[in-house]
């Protein structure tokens, strides 16, 4: 079972909601919208992704890798690393 399995209906309407913001962005450029207010809306979306982001590395930490400290060895080993290079990935996004 995965971390965010108790929160998958919540993290699947964070994403309709982004995927929603997306559409509106399509609709912007379309419409010839003024720069600033379409960049004021990608900044919007992107916070909104980073959002998603940050509540599944939380649900990974405390489940997944939890589970794998506990459990101990080669397994809590990689699953630390995985979590380190995950928040790397995010830190430089």
């Amino acid at each position: 079972m995965r971390g965010y399995t108790g929160e998958k209906d919540a993290v699947l309407a964070r994403l309709r909601r982004v995927e929603g913001q997306v559409r509106g962005l399509q609709r912007m450029v379309e419409n010839d919208e003024y720069c600033i207010d379409v960049l004021t809306q990608v900044s919007a979306v992107t916070k909104a992704l980073q959002s998603v982001s940050l509540g599944l590395l939380d649900d990974h930490l405390k489940h997944c890798v939890a589970e794998a400290l506990t459990e101990g060895g080669d397994a809590a080993d990689e699953k630390v690393r995985e979590a380190s290079e995950a928040i790397a990935r995010l830190v430089r996004s």
